[in-house]
């Protein structure tokens, strides 16, 4: 059974400056996207399933549900703030998404197979997706609570424009994930790279720090899991304006309770992210960079 890649493209994108994930960066049009799916189909991907919001659901089909028809099985749904467990209302004032974790749950009808996770604006590179393939292909069937996340070196996913967040991880000497924390404002500077921690002091990491940029390798468990732990974190957190149920938090909850192992899986992929208005030109150039070596054809979809 080949995977399925679930593609979380309901983003704001209001640090861009727009629909980051429909910009064409492409020599012929090509968003990230487009890498990212012609990357997993050569891995071994047989889907890709996206969560999209209602709002860009048209464009969205315009853009990228057409070019790929005949290409890969595609399929999509939506993330709607009110989509909540029965039992909880949306509040009045609740206007941010609720997070990946929420976003995962959209697809629990549309995924029956281990799927990869990834955010539709980072590029992270046709051996990521290789690696996570071979992880899945090595999967047994009884081994459902075996998950896998894809990790970068820290000084890899940096911005020169601005801080990033990103997830910092810790991983035992087989490579099991222990730990993944939410770290905001990293950044570069001529001492080095860090972080502000909660007193706002800064804390340095050393450039090849591991860590989490949202690729993930679950399996259909992950639903089950996930629906629980939603329902919990609404109870506690539904009248907080700001709260979001995050993948990580999850994750790292699984792990404490010995509920799941998660592999980290080492990558020499090139990753590289549009987060801010300015990285579009640096994206550009890398892509036709790929392009002229080789990496990809000039028209990904011919």
């Amino acid at each position: 059974m080949k995977p399925t890649l679930l593609v979380l493209a309901a983003g704001m994108g209001s640090r861009y400056g727009g629909l980051k994930q429909l910009d064409t960066l492409g020599p012929n049009g090509e968003t990230i996207i487009d890498y990212s799916i012609y990357d997993a189909k050569r891995a071994g991907f047989g889907k890709v399933v996206f969560v999209i919001r209602r709002d860009i659901e048209d464009e969205f089909k315009e853009v990228i549900l057409s070019k790929l028809s005949g290409k890969i099985d595609v399929d999509y749904c939506l993330q709607e703030l009110e989509y909540l467990p029965a039992g909880f209302e949306l509040p009045a004032d609740r206007k941010k998404p609720w997070g990946t974790g929420h976003a995962i749950l959209m697809a629990a009808d549309k995924i029956k197979e281990p799927f990869g996770v990834i955010n539709a604006d980072d590029f992270y590179g046709a051996d990521a997706f290789k690696v996570l393939a071979e992880f899945f292909a090595g999967l047994k069937s009884n081994n459902e609570n075996l998950y896998a996340m894809v990790g970068y070196d820290v000084a890899n996913t940096l911005s020169e424009y601005g801080s990033v967040s990103r997830g910092v991880c810790i991983e035992n000497d087989e490579n099991y994930l222990l730990s993944v924390t939410e770290r905001t404002q990293i950044e570069r500077s001529h001492n080095g790279i860090a972080y502000k921690d909660e007193k706002g002091d800064l804390v340095f990491l050393v450039p090849q720090t591991i860590v989490s940029m949202n690729f993930w390798g679950f399996t259909t468990k992950i639903f089950e899991q996930l629906s629980e732990r939603f329902s919990s974190f609404l109870k506690d957190n539904i009248q907080n304006p700001k709260a979001e149920f995050y993948i990580p938090s999850v994750v790292n909850d699984l792990i404490e309770t010995n509920e799941t192992s998660a592999k980290v899986l080492h990558s020499s992929a090139r990753w590289f992210g549009v987060t801010y208005r300015e990285d579009r030109e640096l994206a550009v150039s890398k892509i036709k960079q790929l392009v002229e070596e080789g990496f990809y054809p000039e028209n990904l979809w011919k």
